[in-house]
């Protein structure tokens, strides 16, 4: 491993970051607080991102079921396709 250059300063930006940590009292943690509870958590948000996403797929879903089980098929006109048919 190379070695490092010295420091001319003295400052170590890695022991200052290690010695400030977290402060003990944050003053902002209250008014930071209401970001992260509430409507504004994070499966609050993503849910209101798609407003309509359940209900239309649970719609669609019932459709295809309609459709599969009342509708007549509509691939059953190999009959009408002969020689004579151009």
């Amino acid at each position: 491993m190379a070695s490092r250059r010295p420091n001319l300063t003295g400052f170590d930006p890695r022991k200052f970051a290690a010695a400030a940590g977290q402060p003990a009292n944050d003053p902002w943690a209250r008014a930071e607080a209401w970001r992260y509870t509430g409507p504004f958590t994070r499966g609050a948000r993503f849910r209101g991102s798609f407003p309509g996403l359940g209900i239309a797929t649970v719609a669609f879903a019932g459709y295809l079921v309609y459709e599969q089980l009342f509708m007549p098929s509509a691939h059953h006109h190999e009959e009408g396709h002969g020689d004579g048919h151009h």
